[in-house]
């Protein structure tokens, strides 16, 4: 059979870091090791009943079986507003400032190639979620790290860019709640950065993929919520964390009307636009009852606590995450990421993302996901202190 070679656009995308991870796993699940899978983002409750409810009602709908609006319907575009007028008292005006996205991953990807051209520098989180890189590469761009520290609270410094890299920057991705740390932003910090973005004639594109989960009583702020945002960036949510509908591919994206017009031209030339039902559906998430909501973010709630808790008896000094459902962790010293990551899956037979997959600062950390039940995070602790590695 004849090969044919990938471009060299394809040739251009990172490596994917954790799929040698998945690999090594693979090999105790299928050796009989009951392995603790605390290394994935994929949510692990069911899609609550109302929304299912809608979904199959939809499916039956023969208007669902033609082809979507390309730009998505306006029943779906008027819930994203109501949805933030609702919960953050934002304005959004629903014919737009709101494009449906495939999920908030696509978003992401697409938004450096709708807004630049190769060799354009874009600010990027580091330690930050891996597909912004993607994104990158496929827009020819070039990435300058904010390097993010325990000390500054996972937030970018920005005293420490250059006025030369400040000067280049058009594009800056933000996360909050953030993968992997699980920090929280502060409405002051969003502030200060709505005020740098309009000095440099920087576009902020906030990803708010984790807004509905934060602990303590500290619910996590919109960016949109920060005076003049909306004029300088735009807000990704997806519905794959709220309401636990990580499959169903479905988001949006919020804010300013030039950018959400780049996003839907480029879609345009992409796709049809989402299943109808799935629209619907969607809709009813974000219009209907939210008790679901409030019920997932106690049990992560519960889940951090049992975990880091079970984690600081053994003398592991951890800091528990603001919000998200990831705990990121100091790893012991004479360890590296990676070293300590093999060392769990190894001994303790526990699944964990290496810090430095997420980016060089992520060097000295992994990342836990809280997406498994409390006996099995008791048990992972459990297994942890039988490797001795911490003085109580």
């Amino acid at each position: 059979m004849m090969k044919f070679p990938q471009s060299e656009l394809l040739k251009s995308l990172p490596k994917q870091f954790f799929a040698s991870l998945v690999k090594k796993a693979g090999l105790y699940i299928e050796q009989g090791y009951d392995v603790i899978n605390l290394g994935q983002g994929n949510p692990d409750q069911p899609t609550p009943q109302h929304i299912v409810a809608k979904v199959q009602e939809a499916a039956a709908n023969p208007v669902n079986h033609k082809y979507s609006p390309f730009q998505g319907f306006p029943f779906l575009k008027q819930a994203a507003a109501h949805f933030y007028l609702r919960e953050y008292g934002v304005s959004i005006n629903p014919d737009k400032e709101v494009a449906i996205l495939f999920g908030g991953k696509a978003g992401l990807v697409e938004i450096p190639q709708c807004l630049l051209n190769p060799g354009d520098t874009i600010l990027v989180p580091d330690p930050g979620y891996p597909d912004y890189w993607s994104g990158v590469a496929l827009a020819g761009a070039e990435m300058t790290t904010m390097p993010f520290t325990e000390e500054n609270q996972f937030l970018p410094d920005y005293d420490k860019l250059s006025p030369e890299i400040l000067a280049k920057a058009k594009l800056m991705f933000l996360n909050y709640p953030n993968n992997p740390t699980g920090a929280q932003a502060t409405p002051e910090f969003f502030e200060e950065t709505v005020k740098l973005a309009n000095e440099h004639n920087i576009c902020v594109v906030h990803d708010f993929a984790y807004g509905a989960i934060g602990f303590d009583g500290l619910k996590p702020p919109s960016f949109l919520q920060a005076k003049g945002a909306k004029e300088i960036g735009i807000e990704i949510y997806t519905l794959s964390k709220a309401y636990n509908m990580a499959g169903w591919r479905v988001g949006f994206a919020v804010g300013n009307e030039s950018v959400i017009a780049a996003l839907e031209l480029l879609q345009d030339h992409l796709y049809v636009s989402l299943f109808g039902a799935i629209q619907e559906a969607a809709a009813e998430a974000l219009t209907g009852p939210q008790e679901c909501v409030k019920e997932l973010n106690a049990l992560y709630e519960r889940r951090r606590n049992v975990f880091i808790g079970g984690l600081r008896d053994l003398g592991w000094n951890v800091t528990a995450p603001q919000g998200s459902f990831f705990a990121w962790l100091k790893v012991p010293e004479g360890f590296t990421s990676v070293d300590f990551s093999d060392l769990l899956l190894e001994k303790a037979h526990i699944i964990v993302a290496p810090g430095i997959g997420f980016g060089t600062s992520g060097e000295g950390y992994v990342r836990v996901g809280l997406l498994t039940n409390e006996d099995r995070l008791v048990e992972a602790v459990r297994r942890i202190g039988r490797l001795d590695l911490f003085k109580r």
